[in-house]
């Protein structure tokens, strides 16, 4: 095998390594762009007390998955602490989100989505 071959096959991993989603959205990023992606409507919040997609986009689909784990554990961790169950937890929190909801964001009424007046 040529010197040229081998080196080719040795970086050929290396780049598809590379070309992989390096850049794999964390918790901390995903937070940190939820409000941008709400007010572009590409998520709104749910009564389940949990994220939705408005608009099908990898950056939403990452930000709502990434963000929805967190809450639910969150819920978990509420819900044992005060002794209910999760469901109660989840509607509470739905109910407050959909009243600090923006004007002009979206949130899931009876199935659709719709804009916050």
């Amino acid at each position: 095998m040529t010197l040229i071959k081998h080196i080719k096959m040795l970086l050929l991993p290396a780049l598809f390594a590379l070309s992989l989603p390096v850049l794999a959205m964390n918790l901390q990023q995903a937070m940190a762009a939820l409000g941008n992606a709400k007010a572009q409507g590409l998520v709104g919040e749910q009564a389940n007390g949990y994220l939705g997609v408005v608009q099908n986009n990898n950056d939403a689909a990452a930000i709502v998955k990434l963000i929805n784990d967190a809450r639910r554990a969150e819920y978990a961790r509420l819900a044992q602490q005060n002794n209910i169950a999760v469901a109660d937890v989840e509607a509470m929190a739905g109910k407050k989100a959909l009243e600090r909801t923006s004007t002009g964001h979206f949130i899931l009424l009876d199935g659709n989505w719709v804009q916050k007046r």
